[in-house]
C-alpha cells in the first residue's frame, strides 16, 4: 500500500479496506495497518535515512523495493520489533516480489540501518522536512499561520490518534455507556468536550464495542462532535447538511434532535452516499439523501429556506493528518488555493437557501488560515446581511472570524469553526 500511495498517489481510504480484507488474521490486519500508516507517517524522515543508505536510487520499475525498503526501516527504527524479524519479513516480501537481485541490497540496507540507526537520524534531523516528516510547504506555512504553535502543531499530526466514540444520546447516555465499556473489559474514559465523546485507552475493533451494531454509539473525533451542539439545533427546524458523507455529523443532528422539521443531506459524490445511507441505518434514522452539487441549488434547492445549515467544507484536511498520514504525499501547497476557491463559491451559494435569523455554521477538518478565517473575512466582506454568530466557548483559539482548534488540543484533531448568522 506504501507504493501505491508514495509512488502513484492514491488515497490510503480507497486501498486500506480491500486490501486488509485479503487478511484474515486479526493480528495480521493490525500489523499491516500500523505499518502502512506509520511508514506514511514518517515517510519524509525515512526517505532522508534511505537517502544515506543507497549508493544510488533504484530505477523506476523497482519502486516496489524502495517502498519495501521504507517500510523496513520504520519497523528497525521506529517499532519495538527485533531487528532479525524486521530484516527477514522484508527479504521475504522481496522474494514474493520475485526479485532475487535485490535480496542482498534490502538485507545490507537494513542491517546497515540497524547498526548506524542513532547516527543516520541525527544526520537527517538537520534538515526541516525530515526532522518533522512533513513537506517544506506545509512547514513553512503553519511558521506564518502558527508562529507560536507550528513546532506543537507538526508533533501532534505524528501521533498516534487516539479512538474516540459518540454516544447516541437519542438511546443512551455517556456514564451508562461507561459502564457497559467497562463491564465488556474496554477501559475508557470521558473525554473533557463535548458530553457526547469517549476516548478509549487503546484501539478496538467496532464489533467489540457493546450496541455499536444497534447504533448506541459510533467512531468519531471530539472535535467532529461540536458541529451538532455549535447549530443550536431545536425540534421542527428545516436542516440542511452539505457535503454530508460519511454521515457522522448527519447522524449525531438526528441523535441530538431526532424530532427535527426536516434534515436534508447532500453530497456530490452517489457512492459516499451509500457510506451516509448504512450510517444512518445503524443508528435507526433515515432522512432525505440527495445527491448534488451543494454550490448549485437551482438543480435541487425546492425554494423554502433552511432553519440551519452545516456547510463542512471539502479542505485540505491538514488538522485530520494524525489519522490520515497521506495527506502530507498528496496534498500539494497549490490545492490551497483552489480549496479556497471552492469553498467560498458554496458559501455564496448556499447563503441565499438561509432563512433571516437562520444559522449557518462552516466547518473544515484544516488548520490552514487561507481555508478558514480568511474565506469567511472575504465572504461577510461581500454579504451585508451576514454576521458572526460568536462561539461561548473555552477551547480553541479566537481568529478574526472563528475558532480553530490545533490538533492535539484536549486530544482532539484540528478543526475551525464559524458560525454565521443572517440579518
Amino acid at each position: 500500500m506504501v507504493f501505491y500511495v508514495v509512488d502513484r498517489g492514491e488515497s490510503l481510504n480507497s486501498l486500506l479496506a480491500p486490501q486488509l480484507a485479503k487478511l484474515s488474521d486479526p493480528r495480521q490486519r493490525a500489523l499491516a495497518q500500523e505499518l502502512t500508516f506509520g511508514t506514511l507517517r514518517w515517510c519524509y524522515r525515512l526517505e532522508a535515512v534511505l537517502n544515506r543508505l543507497l549508493k544510488k536510487p533504484l530505477k523506476k520499475k523497482d519502486r516496489d523495493v524502495h517502498a519495501l525498503l521504507l517500510v523496513g526501516l520504520y519497523q528497525l527504527l521506529f517499532l519495538d520489533m527485533p531487528p532479525h524479524a524486521a530484516v527477514s519479513e522484508t527479504v521475504g516480501v522481496v522474494r514474493q516480489l520475485g526479485k532475487e537481485w535485490a535480496v542482498g541490497l534490502v538485507n545490507g540496507v537494513l542491517r546497515n540501518a540497524q547498526r548506524q540507526s542513532s547516527a543516520l537520524l541525527e544526520s537527517v534531523d538537520g534538515a526541516a522536512t525530515a526532522c518533522w516528516s512533513h513537506p517544506d510547504w506545509w512547514i513553512k506555512r503553519l511558521q506564518q499561520d502558527w508562529p507560536q504553535d507550528w513546532q506543537h502543531i507538526l508533533e501532534a499530526n505524528n501521533q498516534r490518534p487516539p479512538m474516540v466514540l459518540r454516544v447516541n444520546v437519542s438511546r443512551t447516555d455517556r456514564n451508562a455507556y461507561l459502564q457497559l465499556l467497562n463491564q465488556a473489559g474496554i477501559p475508557a474514559e470521558p473525554s473533557p468536550f463535548p458530553d457526547t465523546a469517549i476516548r478509549l485507552e487503546e484501539p478496538v475493533a467496532v464489533d467489540r464495542l457493546p450496541g455499536f451494531s444497534r447504533g448506541l454509539v459510533s467512531v468519531q473525533d471530539g472535535a467532529a462532535q461540536l458541529s451538532a451542539s455549535l447549530l443550536k439545533l431545536e425540534s421542527g427546524q428545516r436542516v440542511l447538511d452539505a457535503c454530508a458523507a460519511p454521515g457522522g455529523k448527519t447522524g449525531h443532528m438526528l441523535e441530538s434532535v431526532p424530532d427535527l422539521g426536516a434534515l436534508i443531506a447532500i453530497d456530490s459524490d452517489e457512492r459516499r452516499l451509500i457510506k451516509v445511507r448504512e450510517n444512518l441505518q445503524r443508528l435507526q434514522f433515515n432522512t432525505d439523501l440527495l445527491a448534488a452539487d451543494a454550490g448549485d441549488p437551482e438543480s435541487w434547492w425546492d425554494g423554502e429556506p433552511f432553519d440551519r445549515i452545516l456547510l463542512d467544507a471539502p479542505c485540505s484536511a491538514s488538522g485530520v493528518v494524525r489519522r490520515h498520514p497521506d495527506i502530507k504525499l498528496l496534498r500539494q501547497a497549490v490545492d490551497l488555493q483552489t480549496l479556497s476557491q471552492q469553498q467560498q463559491r458554496l458559501l455564496n451559494a448556499l447563503w441565499p437557501l438561509l432563512a433571516s435569523g437562520g444559522i449557518l455554521l462552516y466547518v473544515t477538518c484544516s488548520v490552514f488560515k487561507q481555508e478558514n478565517s480568511d474565506v469567511l473575512r472575504a465572504f461577510l466582506a461581500g454579504q451585508p446581511d451576514a454576521a458572526e454568530l460568536p462561539l461561548p466557548v473555552q477551547w480553541g483559539k479566537a481568529l478574526p472570524v472563528g475558532r480553530q482548534l490545533l490538533p492535539g488540543e484536549q486530544g482532539m484533531d484540528g478543526f475551525y469553526f464559524a458560525r454565521l448568522t443572517k440579518d
